[in-house]
């Protein structure tokens, strides 16, 4: 799941944006549909910001579904053999260590939620998307890996929480109405949860409050509306929920670091 080689698709794409830094080289995936089979000659850390399905085998010759929820740390040791592809993808953060160096651990994993791994991840998707001199990209690579330390940052799941289904459920939910108001009271009864408990239960299994996460969603739909087609910037914010354009603008800059007319030009410029 972790690297992902990408089809050339018909239609113009957002980029891979990479830095390399030290031992380390750090990409930005686009969210796109991938194939990929390898046997991972170096350890990768991976992070997915969007939730993503398809098939996968990592160190197994089972190949079976996957759901990965957003806001996963993800991790592959060298010599482990991987298969995944999607039909669609999503937005992922991939470190590689390039010098032969060995990181903590022997068992691939993914979906682990851990707070200081997605302020990481975040801080360097945005220092991808928008380069400032003050970017460290070293010392986060070693902060980042450092999360992937064996048994001390990863929780299970309690029983009745935000389920793989539950998740898919809301996210086509979301995705079907981000042109309107959404509310923490609509996504806790079609799960037929209270608003406290699906409150609680979401921010266990994402990292992230269900508010912040619909911003992702209306954020990743915006910049694909962006990348593939010629609408205007307000009829993109309309159509993915913004109160106005400058609203959409603002949260663009908050979250990623670029304006929508930044990232339509970079990805016309592709």
């Amino acid at each position: 799941m972790s690297h992902r080689n990408r089809p050339q698709p018909p239609r113009p794409t957002e980029s891979t944006r990479r830095v390399e830094a030290g031992p380390w080289l750090i990409e930005l995936l686009p969210g796109s549909a991938y194939s990929a089979r390898y046997v991972a000659t170096q350890p990768v850390i991976g992070f997915a910001f969007d939730s993503q399905r398809g098939l996968h085998a990592i160190g197994s010759d089972r190949v079976q579904p996957f759901y990965a929820k957003p806001n996963g740390l993800a991790f592959v040791p060298a010599q482990c053999d991987v298969y995944s592809e999607s039909p669609v993808g999503g937005e992922y953060l991939r470190l590689v260590r390039t010098d032969g160096g060995v990181l903590p651990g022997d068992h691939a994993f993914n979906n682990r939620v851990d707070p200081r791994a997605s302020a990481l991840a975040q801080r360097m998707r945005k220092a991808l998307l928008h380069a400032s001199v003050e970017d460290d990209w070293e010392a986060w690579a070693v902060a980042l890996a450092e999360r992937v330390t064996p048994g001390e940052h990863s929780c299970a799941t309690p029983r009745g929480s935000m389920t793989d289904s539950r998740m898919r459920l809301l996210d086509e939910f979301i995705d079907a109405g981000l042109d309107q108001p959404l509310g923490v009271s609509a996504m806790a009864q079609l799960l037929g949860l209270s608003e406290g408990y699906f409150m609680r239960a979401f921010k266990f299994a994402t990292g992230k409050s269900p508010h912040a996460y619909l911003i992702d969603r209306r954020l990743a739909k915006a910049r694909a509306f962006i990348r593939d087609s010629s609408a205007t910037l307000a009829q993109i914010a309309h159509a993915c929920g913004f109160s106005s354009q400058a609203h959409m603008t603002t949260t663009f800059k908050q979250r990623l670091g670029v304006s929508p007319a930044q990232l339509r030009q970079m990805t016309s410029g592709v």
